[in-house]
């Protein structure tokens, strides 16, 4: 109830009826986007988007074909201590467009589909941010979190068992091969390796789920 009453006022929040697809309770069958981001820093609020990478999954399949990847110009110059974390430099979004021009291009390649990402909250929060000054809302697509996913599915020995939630952990655990580069398209490609083999694997149900 809570939920649909939130709905309801994030959509009385919109300013650019363009989007009203984002709303839409019409979902395409089996399919989802699959997101990452790179960014300046952790913090929502204050950081930047450097870059967004995303790929479309349809009936059980990561349409590579169909590939986003955008870079995004930043306000601010680009620190050391974030080229290390990113591998972002200066070089490479010489030619990034704005964030609002990232961000259309993104929604309409999304439309409303759900979305799927690891430690998706971030990117969700970070997108919303932007979001909220460029058209008013937060964005309003269903999210789906792979460290979940993962979580729910593993066979734990005991009831203390730590789970490693780490993103190379979990690729390792389901034997999915790296990519070599890092960044947020080949970041969205591996995690929808990971959605569609964690969606074939049954919730572990024993003693100690």
């Amino acid at each position: 109830m809570i939920a649909k009453i939130l709905e309801k006022l994030n959509h009385s929040k919109l300013q650019d009826k363009r989007f009203e697809f984002l709303f839409d309770k019409q979902m395409p069958d089996d399919e989802y986007i699959v997101l990452d981001t790179e960014t300046t820093g952790l913090d929502p609020k204050k950081d930047e988007i450097l870059s967004i990478g995303a790929v479309k999954i349809k009936d059980g399949k990561i349409i590579t074909s169909e590939a986003f990847e955008i870079f995004v110009k930043p306000t601010f110059k680009i620190s050391e201590q974030s080229i290390k974390i990113h591998h972002i430099r200066p070089i490479d979004i010489e030619n990034g467009v704005s964030v609002n021009e990232a961000l259309e291009k993104l929604l309409f390649f999304i439309q409303n589909r759900p979305i799927v990402g690891y430690y998706i909250s971030f990117d969700m929060a970070i997108l919303s941010t932007y979001l909220k000054k460029y058209i008013g809302i937060n964005l309003p697509n269903e999210s789906i979190e792979l460290s979940s996913m993962y979580y729910k599915r593993h066979r734990k020995k005991s009831a203390h068992e730590f789970v490693d939630l780490k993103f190379d952990t979990i690729m390792e655990s389901l034997d999915l091969p790296r990519l070599g580069k890092h960044d947020a398209l080949n970041d969205a490609i591996m995690s929808a390796m990971m959605f569609l083999k964690l969606q074939k694997m049954p919730l572990y149900k024993g003693a100690f789920g």
